[in-house]
């Protein structure tokens, strides 16, 4: 069956960088596109950012020029580089994938960041 597993989450400062990592198995990874969904104490989940099977990307205004979305096929994962993190991007970030019009979510990882 379809998993998704995210990582890398963690507490940082305002300024700092993380990296998140989002492991799939149980489908064929690299003709599905993918996104990363985030969700703040609350607030309703959001797009953050998204990426085509051919590499193409797309960004949320609030995280242009500071996050990059990118995956690696031969390791059937996406990941999720975050520079210059703010306090607003505080929340539980969440991989999704439509496969066969079913939608699947990871776990969710917790990404802090403090002033």
């Amino acid at each position: 069956q379809v998993q998704l597993v995210e990582s890398g989450g963690g507490s940082v400062q305002a300024g700092g960088s993380l990296r998140l990592s989002c492991a799939t198995s149980g489908y064929i990874f690299s003709i599905y596109a993918m996104n990363w969904y985030r969700q703040a104490p609350g607030k309703p989940r959001e797009l953050v950012a998204g990426i085509t099977s051919g590499g193409t990307t797309n960004y949320a205004d609030s995280v242009k020029g500071r996050f990059i979305i990118s995956r690696d096929n031969a390791k059937n994962t996406m990941y999720l580089q975050m520079n210059i993190l703010q306090p607003e991007d505080t929340a539980v970030y969440y991989c999704f994938v439509r496969v066969a019009a079913r939608t699947y979510w990871g776990q969710g990882t917790q990404v802090t960041v403090s002033s």
